[in-house]
């Protein structure tokens, strides 16, 4: 089983990523498995969403106590809370424009991947709206959903702008794949 913790701020659509991922896996053939956790309702308090992936039901009802990945909408929530979640083969992909290695000697023993999903969204029309970028950058990155069934959930599932988050999507994808191409080579 594939387990998934998504963490964003309230407004950042951390949880509308957790329900994107979900029915793009679905789409795959895959079970899944997608709660969401937040406390006060209010645009930039933090925000949690859950995901379970799976060949088979998913049972489970609980919590997510160790992640296989996390996406993190926003590097200061890398904190304590998200990162106890987190162990030396959880691969963290979070929105920073900081390179691989400056986020590595903040967080030690982290699998970290950045993807600057703001820069990618404001070049793709999307302003701060960065969910579709950093879905590219972990389905790249934990190697599944497929990127053409993820971009296929986008544009049946994204609100407006589909041409965009499909733009934002494949740079996303595109930015991860270089970066573990890159460190393949060297």
């Amino acid at each position: 089983m594939l387990e998934i913790v998504i963490q964003g701020r309230g407004g950042q659509g951390a949880q509308t990523a957790g329900n994107l991922l979900a029915a793009a896996f679905f789409a795959a053939g895959r079970e899944v498995q997608c709660f969401a956790s937040y406390g006060g309702a209010r645009r930039g308090t933090p925000v949690s969403s859950f995901l379970r992936v799976a060949e088979q039901p998913v049972r489970v009802r609980c919590d997510i106590e160790r992640a296989d990945a996390i996406l993190c909408f926003d590097a200061t929530l890398l904190g304590p809370a998200l990162l106890a979640r987190a162990d030396a083969r959880t691969l963290v992909v979070v929105n920073s424009a900081q390179s691989r290695e400056a986020l590595a000697r903040s967080f030690a023993g982290l699998q970290l991947i950045p993807v600057d999903g703001l820069a990618i969204s404001r070049r793709h029309g999307l302003g701060r709206i960065v969910n579709s970028a950093l879905l590219g950058g972990l389905a790249r990155a934990i190697g599944a959903p497929d990127l053409a069934v993820l971009e296929a959930t986008l544009t049946e599932r994204s609100p407006k702008l589909h041409d965009a988050n499909i733009a934002a999507c494949e740079a996303g994808w595109q930015a991860v794949d270089a970066l573990l191409r890159q460190e393949a080579v060297g």
